[in-house]
């Protein structure tokens, strides 16, 4: 599809909650929903405190009286608006205890949203959004934004077809180093909410970034968790929440799959690394070298895939997330915005009232962000329990 998305003959309205003055990651959400020229930021809640998100509103170029003081105060004046003017989604990227009551006021407003992860507070939350968005039919996708990177695809691709065989094992970490102190006690924003346990949830590491992990194993393989023993720690002294843990997962074809996630590894930045192995083959993938991806066969020189969009080894899946000629770096926020991309072609099926599809998709959606809090709260539960063997089976994991 073109710039102007097709049959719907113009760019997609995008709200953004969260991305005021010191946010990270609403910045990010700003870049990929824009990188493509098929999205538009026009509205914006931008913080929690009025003055600060109004404030913060001209750096995005967002015009004064589309500049909102309350996410409530967004979803409501642009409900009231002519349809050809208002917002089509909600971008939530704001920290996790707020992301259910604003991903619930616009999915019951008849908004596509576009979430942060982990995508709610807890799973009780997750499973009433999931019902919610099943009975309004809006857009959901979780901004699990390695999901888009085009190697991941590749090995995605070739892994459900049958290349690497029977997955066997799969090895998924995430290691940081960032909060190796009590850098939460300088005041620090991103540190504070994230080791706080009523902003943050139950998880510290295991809900910022062993999520990442685990839906990174989830999406590569397709294959569904049955049991986990996890042991999760705070190794500085007097933190709230884990800086670091190990999970043992049980998948359902008899395959083990562990993941690890420390933000306490002396020199780590954002190490996201895999390893899966198959009866037929193995790969290797690390976010930080992302544009190739290793393939190894006993017996046989290894091989060495590389983001390319026209070379003819490469599947349909990783030459339709590339944008650029091999060589040329595509990273963090390519990937981003693939996230995008993909939720993109399901919005304007939606707004053109054709059918799309709501459970197999590209992109991360609804129910993968249901499983994620499902692998939040068991492992919490199973390392509280000394590593008890804890069901992992949900019925919105989806293969």
């Amino acid at each position: 599809m073109d710039h102007i998305n097709g049959a719907l003959g113009r760019k997609l309205r995008m709200g953004l909650t969260g991305g005021g003055q010191g946010a990270f990651i609403g910045r990010v959400h700003n870049h990929a929903a824009v990188l493509d020229n098929r999205g538009v930021l026009i509205a914006g809640a931008l913080s929690s405190n009025a003055e600060k998100s109004k404030a913060s509103a001209p750096f995005y170029d967002i015009q004064p009286e589309r500049a909102y003081g309350s996410f409530q105060e967004m979803i409501d004046t642009e409900k009231g608006l002519p349809e050809g003017e208002r917002i089509d989604f909600v971008s939530v990227a704001t920290p996790n205890h707020t992301h259910f009551p604003i991903a619930k006021a616009a999915v019951e407003a008849g908004f596509n949203v576009i979430c942060d992860k982990p995508m709610t507070f807890d799973l009780k939350e997750a499973e009433e959004l999931l019902a919610l968005v099943e009975q309004s039919g809006v857009v959901f996708a979780v901004s699990h934004n390695y999901t888009g990177n085009p190697l991941v695809r590749q090995a995605r691709e070739m892994i459900l077809s049958g290349e690497l065989g029977e997955i066997q094992a799969i090895r998924s970490n995430y290691i940081q180093g960032w909060l190796r102190t009590r850098l939460e006690e300088s005041g620090q924003k991103q540190s504070a909410w994230r080791t706080d346990p009523t902003k943050s949830g139950a998880a510290g590491a295991f809900g910022d970034i062993g999520t990442h992990a685990y839906n990174l194993a989830r999406y590569m393989t397709g294959l569904l968790p049955d049991k986990v023993s996890a042991h999760l720690k705070a190794f500085e002294p007097g933190r709230k929440l884990d800086d670091y843990g190990h999970a043992v997962i049980l998948m359902d074809n008899g395959a083990l799959c562990t993941v690890t996630a420390s933000q306490i590894s002396h020199g780590r930045e954002n190490d996201l690394f895999i390893e899966i192995d198959g009866t037929k083959g193995a790969i290797q993938w690390r976010q930080e070298d992302p544009n190739y991806m290793t393939f190894r066969q006993n017996g046989k020189p290894h091989q060495i895939y590389f983001r390319d969009p026209n070379a003819p080894f490469n599947g349909d899946a990783q030459k339709a997330a590339c944008r650029i000629p091999a060589g040329h770096p595509e990273g963090y926020l390519e990937a981003f915005a693939n996230v995008y991309r993909n939720a993109y072609d399901a919005m304007i099926l939606r707004a053109t009232g054709q059918d799309f599809e709501k459970r197999d998709t590209v992109y991360p959606n609804i129910y993968d962000g249901v499983d994620g809090m499902h692998f939040i709260q068991q492992c919490v539960a199973s390392s509280a329990e000394n590593g008890a063997w804890l069901n992992l089976s949900h019925p919105a994991a989806r293969r």
